[in-house]
């Protein structure tokens, strides 16, 4: 029982491994929060240049929805 604790003690490879999905985890969610924050800015933009290009006179192109 004591060489278990003791071992259970230095042993730092669970660690790492913690370590790396608490990376991935925090990366992951830093990425959703960026991808949300200019979803909308970015289809606005493609929506507004849709928008200049019917205007012109060319062929209608359907808008798209956010969802397509």
């Amino acid at each position: 029982m004591r060489h278990l604790i003791r071992r259970l003690r230095t042993e730092e490879h669970g660690a790492t491994m913690v370590e790396y999905g608490l990376m991935v985890a925090l990366i992951a969610v830093i990425s959703l929060a960026v991808i949300a924050a200019l979803g909308d800015g970015v289809f606005d933009a493609f929506d507004q240049t849709n928008d200049e290009v019917q205007a012109k006179g060319s062929a209608p192109v359907p808008p798209a929805t956010p969802g397509d």
